[in-house]
């Protein structure tokens, strides 16, 4: 296997040409469809896997490739617990895409042994990208590749800032979650933007209560435990990858500074 940097260095320009698809067709009239599950897909969210999908299958020759449309066509591939595999969602954010908010993401991540090793999450509407690896650390890149290096940080004195899902969620079961911490500020974003504001030191705590998937996940828990945090169900384990459908329970992920 490359060593992990290496690895990022030749999925970073994979997302970020992804992301040119996604940016040409979010700027047009695009259609919206509507899937088995009644979740929206657009041009954008097909195209950009189109690309990615042999881009990992060159860059890794063999691995498979869980991806949340070729999933949604019922193309699921059964992974062992052991295997390495990769975890992809094109676009992330399909509804932040339709209502055009700009919170949306590109998310590739490689799966080892049940954990998310290595995930790079592109906006594409900012340009800034997220990348992190579990021996690499974790960074931001903007839109002309410089490279910042990125970290949770301690809670402050002031209390918790709570980042959550613009879109999604459960406000009561977040609103009892909460009740008896010291918050100092609520926040929502879209996509797998919430891991990266965790991990990056702008928000400490992310609640999701409601149904996920794995492809949605595993590139921003990638980025936030090369930061330091780490994303755990509500018994306090660390959340796993390769389950026989693929979804997640509840979870919460923390910038692990107490």
């Amino acid at each position: 296997m490359l060593p992990e940097l290496d690895l990022l260095d030749r999925i970073i320009p994979v997302a970020r040409e992804a992301g040119t698809i996604v940016m040409r067709i979010y700027g047009t009239e695009f259609k919206v469809g509507g899937k088995r599950d009644a979740s929206p897909v657009t041009e954008a969210d097909r195209h950009a896997e189109a690309l990615i999908l042999p881009a990992l299958a060159r860059i890794k020759p063999g691995s498979r490739i869980v991806s949340e449309e070729a999933a949604s066509a019922g193309t699921i591939p059964a992974v062992e617990e052991e295997e390495l595999f990769w975890l992809v969602d094109p676009l992330d954010g399909t509804r932040e895409f339709i209502d055009r908010n700009g919170e949306f993401t590109v998310n590739i991540a490689l799966v080892e042994r049940g954990m998310p090793v290595l995930g790079v999450v592109l906006a594409p509407a900012s340009g800034r990208l997220f990348a992190g690896a579990a021996d690499a650390g974790a960074f931001v890149e903007d839109k002309s590749g410089r490279r910042m290096t990125i970290a949770c940080r301690r809670v402050p004195a002031a209390g918790l800032t709570v980042v959550s899902s613009r879109s999604h969620g459960d406000v009561d079961a977040l609103d009892a979650y909460l009740a008896g911490r010291a918050v100092a500020s609520r926040v929502t974003a879209g996509s797998s933007l919430k891991f990266c504001l965790v991990a990056g030191g702008e928000a400490d705590l992310y609640p999701r209560f409601g149904r996920t998937m794995e492809w949605d996940t595993a590139a921003g828990h990638a980025v936030l435990r090369a930061a330091g945090g780490r994303v755990t169900d509500l018994s306090g384990a660390e959340l796993r990858y390769g389950k026989p459908d693929f979804a997640n329970p509840h979870f919460v992920a923390t910038g692990g500074q107490d």
